[in-house]
């Protein structure tokens, strides 16, 4: 894996980052020391596509549905208020 000084590397970051990411990895270094290897990121995997209609004709609502709605609000008031439900 090739070295390339600090200066370098900011002189020529933009070449060199389309080459890591390319797979042509280097290491930057300071004094000569090596102090961070750059490599180019994986490609994210690719979300999976909504199927929109997947469930249909699984749950069906009643007909009555509002109605239910509004005892079930009315209970859940009563809890609020303290007052018991019948």
């Amino acid at each position: 894996m090739r070295s390339i000084n600090i200066h370098q590397a900011k002189t020529h970051l933009s070449r060199l980052v389309d080459e890591a990411e390319k797979g042509d990895s280097f290491i930057i270094a300071k004094a000569g020391k090596p102090k961070v290897k750059v490599t180019g990121l994986d490609e994210p995997p690719a979300k999976p596509k909504r199927l929109l209609g997947a469930l249909q004709g699984l749950y069906t609502i009643p007909d009555n549905f509002e109605e239910i709605d509004r005892e079930l609000d009315k209970e859940i008031e009563g809890m609020f208020l303290g007052e018991d439900a019948e």
